[in-house]
């Protein structure tokens, strides 16, 4: 596998060179191609960690083309992918969109799964404070993401059952099942729609974010 895939990048320098001597450069859709056929070269499966997680789906596909383009994507297309991940949302069995924020605290913090070496169907972390700031008792966080603390406190989630906290409730679940149902080229993972996160573990995010309980909101 190693050889096979130096031998793809020799080769695929070697065009590039030769092309570049010559009047016009590779298409941009022929590099994506080199690109693609090289990191396909360069990956075996191992595990639960399958090779088609290379394999860019369609909204992948648009975004990453806007990017390189520099280019915001085109509000026709970004709409078409936001309609398409919404549908794709599985709302919670029996309406039971909340766990136990103790548990949501200990997904938060764990960046464990989906590895070579982890069993499949084991449960994986959240890893949400890679990005976010979300309780004031952990001071590592990341900030690619926007602070999460006082979340459900900011947007005056008091009582978890009454009717006005509905809205905010059913779009976080929805924001963490498939984060591209509300902005087409989020970067933010998407948690359920990927099965990264069971059902429960987003139960259990929410509880964490919403419960007036949670350290979060204090």
């Amino acid at each position: 596998m190693k050889k096979q895939t130096q031998l793809l990048i020799a080769a695929g320098v070697a065009a590039v060179v030769l092309v570049a001597g010559c009047s016009s450069m590779p298409s941009s859709a022929e590099l994506d191609k080199l690109s693609q056929d090289i990191a396909k070269a360069s990956f075996r499966d191992q595990g639960q960690a399958k090779v088609d997680r290379l394999v860019l789906d369609d909204a992948n596909l648009e975004c990453m083309k806007a990017d390189v383009a520099g280019q915001p994507i085109e509000e026709k297309t970004a709409k078409a992918i936001e309609a398409a991940n919404f549908a794709s949302i599985k709302w919670p069995a029996g309406g039971q969109y909340i766990g136990d924020w103790k548990e949501g605290e200990k997904i938060a913090q764990s960046g464990r799964g989906m590895t070579w070496s982890d069993a499949a169907g084991s449960e994986n972390g959240g890893n949400c404070y890679n990005c976010h700031q979300i309780s004031k008792a952990e001071i590592s966080f990341g900030t690619l993401g926007p602070s999460l603390y006082n979340y459900g406190k900011m947007r005056g989630v008091k009582d978890l059952y009454a009717p006005e906290s509905a809205a905010i409730i059913q779009y976080t679940w929805g924001k963490i099942w498939n984060a591209r149902a509300y902005n087409a080229c989020s970067q933010m993972p998407r948690a359920g729609h990927k099965g990264i996160l069971s059902e429960q573990q987003v139960r259990h995010i929410m509880a964490l974010l919403l419960d007036p309980k949670s350290p979060v909101n204090q």
